[in-house]
């Protein structure tokens, strides 16, 4: 964080009418301490929050990422602590802002998770790579996270 109190100049200002995207969350890298992936959701929703835009966002976890999106106890097991899930106020806090949260349901087979292992509100596709292709054929704009 620069302490020089430089001011910023935006020289491409962007706003839009309507935000489409699918985030393609395969694996959680991180800013800090926070998953990148749920930062710039959060930047975006903001953004079109202030833009007052139509906004459609799906979040899709899957493959190394889709533990975020389990409960506590299942979390746990997974994970192999005791912890609880860091990420579920994260992903509640995003879905309250009407943000889709969605799992890979082949990555859901692997792992052996049922509907029950869940949080609340996700929803289970039928493999990330399907529902992708399905969302940017309707016209969402893919972000690989």
């Amino acid at each position: 964080m620069s302490t020089s109190g430089n001011s910023l100049h935006i020289d491409i200002p962007v706003k839009l009418a309507q935000v489409k995207a699918v985030f393609n969350i395969g694996a959680l890298v991180f800013e800090g301490d926070l998953p990148a992936s749920i930062f710039h959701m959060q930047l975006i929703e903001n953004d079109a929050s202030d833009w007052k835009a139509k906004a459609d966002i799906v979040a899709i976890f899957h493959t190394n990422a889709g533990h975020a999106t389990l409960h506590d106890a299942a979390y746990n097991a997974d994970r192999n602590i005791a912890t609880g899930n860091p990420y579920k106020q994260l992903i509640a806090d995003l879905q309250k802002r009407g943000v889709g949260i969605e799992l890979c349901g082949a990555t859901a087979k692997v792992h052996h998770w049922g509907n029950a292992d869940l949080l609340a509100g996700i929803r289970v596709n039928t493999d990330a790579m399907a529902r992708t292709i399905q969302l940017v054929q309707e016209g969402f704009v893919k972000i690989s996270e």
